[in-house]
């Protein structure tokens, strides 16, 4: 987890040191091309066929986590990095949100207090963090950060999916870098 933490950091990195001579989409794209490569050959080298029954499901992902990526990039170029860091990593916030909304329009149970109540705050820690007075590229930014933080949990929920249908990591990851690499080329 730290070593993902870290190429996650060092990509928001690059993606800010990138802004200045390409925009969003050729980084997506780039980041995607470079995805197929390294899951490609990892596939190869682990003997693992790229065929799959669920390949909707993969469309699917890919373009979700395609548009989060999308934006978050963007939010890179118009905020601080850390802000812009911070804001995409809002994902488990809205996860939690979209968790509570499901069981509440299913029926199954309802949510805890403390679990509201800790949903809340942190979305009282992400007022805080954009800054009420920022100016308005800033505030669109901010938008765009927080937007791809909330895709980013309907991404992690495809792939909760796809690995209920009994698809390898590296295929998910596969075929989510190949939309990316087709979003960002459109």
């Amino acid at each position: 987890m730290l070593a993902a933490a870290l190429c996650f950091s060092a990509m928001g990195v690059c993606v800010k040191l990138a802004s200045v001579s390409y925009n969003a989409a050729e980084t997506v794209f780039y980041r995607g091309l470079i995805g197929v490569v390294v899951m490609y050959l990892t596939m190869r080298a682990g003997r693992e066929t790229l065929c799959t029954a669920h390949l909707g499901m993969h469309l699917s992902r890919g373009l979700i986590g395609s548009t989060s990526l999308a934006l978050w990039f963007a939010s890179i170029t118009m905020l601080p990095l850390a802000t812009a860091m911070t804001l995409n990593n809002t994902s488990p916030v809205w996860l939690a949100c979209l968790v509570i909304i499901g069981a509440a329009l299913t029926g199954r149970r309802k949510a805890s207090p403390a679990l509201v109540v800790a949903i809340v705050v942190s979305f009282a820690g992400m007022v805080c963090l954009l800054q009420p007075h920022m100016d308005r590229r800033e505030m669109l930014g901010g938008a765009l950060g927080l937007a791809s933080g909330l895709i980013s949990a309907f991404a992690y929920l495809t792939v909760r999916e796809l690995g209920k249908l009994g698809e390898s990591e590296t295929r998910v990851i596969f075929y989510s870098s190949v939309t990316t690499t087709v979003f960002g080329a459109v």
